[in-house]
């Protein structure tokens, strides 16, 4: 089997439930975060947008929504080029993440909130399928759903969106070498173990997970998961 281009990637074709721009940059930003789209490499619109099965506009619109986020940038008559990250940026994004996620999460443990935290099994369980089917995509969709409804719990709009931000600027790098090494389903299943505390009311247990959680994400960010 011949290698695949470097700008080649698992794409998936887009429908109609959202607008064609919304879903392109949903998907692009799965891959940004997977590395499956990897900085130095520069990808052009008209190939993205055969990937999709679109046009090249929505593609070159979603594309310029996240220059704007500072996630690429434009690489003029060619395309967009992925922004790289330090090993400095990594640190600040999770030091961030555990001073606003950890407390944040441990005060919503409270057994009263028990079905709204049932609400969000589904969602830790796709996490895990994702993780045993080696769906990358899909882990870091479910993934980032789970945690922002989570926080939504808390009523902070603003703070939700900081979070949004922030885990859009992630590098998981490492996942793929999890996945293929079978280990990815552990870090999956923190999730179902963080709702069952929360559940509980175990604010300390809740904290203790969910500072566990980031620090193994940063390890992944890096390719070495911690």
């Amino acid at each position: 089997m011949a290698p695949s281009a470097p700008d080649r990637l698992d794409l998936p074709v887009v429908g109609e439930r959202q607008s064609l721009r919304e879903q392109v940059a949903h998907a692009l930003r799965a891959a940004l975060i997977t590395g499956e789209m990897r900085p130095g490499v520069v990808y052009s619109a008209p190939v993205l947008a055969a990937q999709f099965g679109v046009s090249a506009t929505p593609v070159r619109e979603a594309m310029l929504d996240l220059t704007k986020e500072g996630l690429v940038e434009a690489v003029r008559n060619k395309g967009f080029r992925v922004t790289e990250l330090s090993e400095r940026d990594l640190d600040e994004l999770t030091e961030i993440r555990q001073l606003i996620e950890v407390p944040t999460v441990a005060r919503l443990a409270d057994a009263s909130r028990a079905e709204s935290f049932a609400e969000l099994r589904p969602l830790a369980e796709r996490i895990v399928e994702a993780a045993q089917e080696g769906d990358l995509l899909a882990y870091v969709d479910a993934d980032i759903r789970f945690h922002v409804g989570l926080l939504t719990l808390a009523g902070n709009a603003r703070l939700v969106e900081v979070v949004r931000d922030l885990r859009g600027r992630a590098r998981l790098y490492g996942l793929a070498a999890l996945s293929e090494r079978g280990v990815l389903v552990d870090s999956a299943r923190e999730h179902l173990d963080l709702l069952e505390r929360l559940s509980a009311g175990d604010t300390g247990g809740s904290e203790r997970v969910m500072r566990d959680h980031i620090q193994h994400v940063r390890g992944i960010w890096a390719d070495r998961p911690e």
